[in-house]
């Protein structure tokens, strides 16, 4: 995890699911804005049943590599 302006980036590729998303819920214990990287095509799935869980907004970002990846924010 590391800190980009006020936005953690949480870098989860090489990770299968469910650990991008339990990393993605770890960061939010702590932070309001985080991007997720995951490349796992699970992903998508467990970051969307997660934030509707908490009540997260959840925006895909462009991405360059074959990674996928989503701000996530606080409500």
């Amino acid at each position: 995890m590391t800190n980009e302006g006020s936005t953690l980036v949480v870098d989860a590729r090489g990770m299968r699911c469910p650990w991008p998303a339990l990393r993605l819920a770890r960061a939010m214990r702590d932070a309001a804005d985080v991007l997720l990287i995951a490349d796992d095509p699970q992903a998508g799935r467990e970051v969307a049943a997660l934030a509707d869980e908490h009540d997260w907004q959840v925006e895909p970002e462009t991405a360059t590599d074959d990674a996928e990846r989503w701000r996530v924010r606080r409500r």
